[in-house]
């Protein structure tokens, strides 16, 4: 029965969560994240007043209606997230009590969730956690303190062993959660390009560093809590697990919980028995603890790796310029021609196999031999991605005369089209019916004139020319605007300047 009912809780819908996908989903974060923050300072009620006074604080939120807050904390209501309590204290009338003033708590689930999305912010994208030596050296110390207790008789307050049981746990659950994401955060493909970078050449002596000494540290402390821990059964520690259980029951609780003593040793016990496994494995299987003493040690042979890669990799690119000079060197200081094939066999023979190919060919005979060519100047040109070869300055082209022409062109197809324009402003008024062919650029600017007066509801436009026009349009009665490039069929537009 104690499965059935646990499964079913398990795969019930969790309401309370509605609030972080709802469309209004910013509303109701904010209202839920201020009743958490007077939580944690230990105001438990919350007026609408105060909701509504820290929503309109807020400066994308500054329109915000005072109707709609209470739709949204009796939503909140609902969703299981606030529990509505009203307040009577201030109702003077009749009127005001039948109003059910509510004062507002957010319920455990909403006071976890908050909790758990602050650290998900804190969080980021990326795996943290660390390797802290101390999380092994506190817990080593905690079973040392239990094995003493139990070899004399339990007589302390309840609270102390619950204290030790409550150290130990938090202790284990950190050693878990920050390795278990550390070893995630190296093993990332991020942090594996990363490491695959020169910039990590100034990073690895400190991982390295830290590495071992998380290594060394975990020797030094490890087969200790092994052995702590091969030594206290379950058996051993159920008088400890006792007082727990009754500094539990001392504990005053108003609803009535079904949850026995044997229940919550067997759930003790189950506890211990995850520390084992943590640290001694079951039934010959690898412990986590082992585990993590093998990905540490490989963290450290996969950054020497790289560091390897990285040496190879600059020494592959690093100029040989100063070698081949040196080399040039030996062969002209060579005192005879025989002195100069022996050192020839030495740098391009067998024993080395290096070759020097040139583009230039002095001969088409195949039979002639390297020193019988004539001897060739070869221009060496840097490696580096920032060199130019020098050219020459070339001429500049003035275009004065041309710019000068277009522009005089262009200001006098300006004061045509303005001519245009204010000949139409002159007359004061006047329909499109009433033309006959115009130019196409007066169309744009006539069409532009019905767009934007169709925008406002006064149907008026502050032209380019810094006059007002109005724009009428005669529904019903459709004309023919003729243009130099074509027709176009609309209704019949009245323009008043003013």
């Amino acid at each position: 029965m104690e499965g059935d009912d646990e499964l079913q809780t398990t795969m019930k819908k969790l309401v309370e969560a509605s609030y972080l996908t709802a469309d209004s989903a910013a509303y109701y974060r904010s209202i839920l994240r201020y009743f958490y923050e007077q939580h944690e300072k230990m105001r438990d009620y919350i007026a609408p007043e105060e909701v509504f006074a820290y929503m309109r604080s807020i400066p994308t939120f500054q329109e915000y209606e005072e109707e709609l807050m209470h739709q949204q904390l009796a939503q909140l209501v609902k969703w299981n997230n606030l529990v509505a309590r009203q307040d009577m204290t201030n109702a003077k009338t009749i009127e005001e009590y039948k109003k059910k003033r509510f004062r507002y708590q957010c319920t455990p689930y909403t006071v976890e969730i908050e909790r758990m999305l602050i650290q998900l912010e804190k969080m980021g994208d990326q795996f943290q956690g660390s390797l802290e030596r101390s999380q092994f050296e506190r817990l080593l110390q905690t079973l040392t303190d239990i094995q003493i207790e139990l070899e004399s008789p339990l007589i302390k307050p309840t609270d102390s062993y619950m204290q030790t049981w409550e150290d130990l746990m938090q202790y284990f659950r950190t050693i878990r959660t920050n390795t278990a994401d550390y070893i995630a955060y190296i093993n990332s493909e991020e942090t594996d390009q990363r490491m695959q970078s020169e910039a990590f050449l100034i990073y690895k002596n400190q991982f390295s560093i830290y590495l071992r000494d998380f290594i060394v540290s975990l020797q030094k402390t490890a087969l200790q809590i092994q052995q702590r821990l091969r030594e206290l059964s379950t058996d051993q520690l159920e008088p400890f697990f006792q007082k727990i259980i009754e500094h539990r029951k001392e504990i005053p609780r108003l609803e009535d919980t079904a949850t026995s003593s044997d229940e919550w040793l067997n759930e003790y016990k189950e506890y211990w028995h995850s520390i084992s496994r943590w640290f001694l494995g079951v039934d010959g299987q690898t412990s986590e603890l082992d585990m993590l003493q093998w990905q540490t040690n490989e963290m450290i042979r996969r950054m020497t790796r790289y560091v390897q890669r990285l040496g190879e990799r600059d020494q592959h690119f690093r100029s040989r310029k100063t070698e081949y000079l040196q080399l040039a060197k030996w062969f002209e200081n060579s005192l005879s021609l025989d002195e100069a094939h022996r050192l020839s066999s030495v740098v391009f023979g067998s024993m080395s196999i290096q070759h020097l190919q040139m583009d230039y060919v002095t001969t088409e005979n195949l039979y002639t031999d390297t020193w019988d060519e004539l001897a060739v100047i070869l221009p060496i040109k840097p490696r580096t991605n920032r060199y130019r070869e020098k050219t020459k300055p070339s001429a500049f082209r003035s275009n004065a005369k041309e710019k000068e022409q277009q522009r005089r062109l262009y200001l006098q197809q300006q004061e045509q089209e303005r001519a245009i324009i204010q000949h139409y402003i002159d007359k004061k008024s006047f329909h499109l019916a009433e033309l006959e062919q115009i130019e196409p650029f007066f169309r744009k600017i006539l069409l532009y004139w019905i767009g934007k007066a169709m925008a406002n509801e006064e149907r008026m436009v502050l032209t380019d020319y810094n006059v007002k026009v109005k724009v009428t349009v005669e529904k019903g009665k459709n004309i023919i605007l003729q243009a130099e490039d074509g027709v176009l069929h609309m209704p019949n537009v009245h323009f008043q300047f003013q």
